[in-house]
């Protein structure tokens, strides 16, 4: 079977990101596509003619299509069962479906006020209350899910969840967002990845650069 992802920009597609990574963690063997990032509020050239959404990513499979991060994820869970990407028992594994959905349908602020540029470094200034809010949740659901599997990943293995939270890692990292040692941990667990590394060295590569996203980071100090 032959395998299509389409993405957006490394250095900026925190969506793109999530099922890139799971697919390269289960060492999957697919065409990619990369699509270059408009900017916000910007229609993507050429993802029209790929998604019914008009977004990325789109992961194509026999003749089908899925064009959502989770739902794309999900679907290579069952196809490539042994790579158990949720956890086996049942009641952590409906914690860890909570858990990456909460990534799915929140932290608007926090997405908002720091998006996702690998490349930058920065130290952010005063954060607006609902953008801590935000952080402190993240926070505390890492460290809930880790107190309880003991690490180093979400669910002590690699997960579908873990996925779903790396872009977070990115942002925390890029503008200088203060950590505990169990958030630090687990943050270069995320880093030390091998489909992270190469995401990173991609992100760095690229040439493509979104105004906006680049403003935020510009109008900040260096770390």
């Amino acid at each position: 079977m032959a395998y299509v992802l389409t993405i957006a920009n490394y250095n900026y597609s925190s969506w793109s990101m999530r099922p890139w990574i799971v697919i390269r963690q289960v060492g999957i063997q697919v065409e990619e596509k990369v699509l270059d990032l408009a900017g916000p509020g910007n229609p993507t050239p050429g993802v029209a003619e790929i998604s019914p959404s008009g977004r990325v990513p789109v992961f194509e499979y026999d003749g089908h299509k899925v064009w959502e991060s989770l739902a794309i994820c999900e679907l290579i869970s069952e196809l490539f069962p042994s790579a158990q990407l949720w956890p086996k028992d049942r009641h952590r594994r409906a914690n860890a479906r909570a858990v990456a959905t909460e990534m799915v349908a929140g932290f608007s602020a926090l997405r908002s006020a720091m998006p996702m540029n690998i490349r930058a470094r920065r130290k952010h200034g005063e954060i607006a209350p609902a953008v801590q809010k935000d952080i402190d949740r993240v926070k505390k659901l890492w460290t809930d899910c880790i107190n309880v599997s003991g690490g180093p990943f979400l669910y002590g293995m690699f997960s579908i969840a873990d996925a779903m939270y790396a872009p977070v890692v990115t942002r925390f990292r890029s503008y200088g967002v203060e950590t505990d040692p169990t958030i630090t941990a687990y943050m270069k667990s995320i880093e030390a990845l091998p489909a992270m590394k190469v995401w990173a060295e991609r992100a760095a590569a690229e040439k493509h650069r979104v105004p906006e996203y680049e403003a935020i980071a510009e109008s900040l100090p260096p770390q």
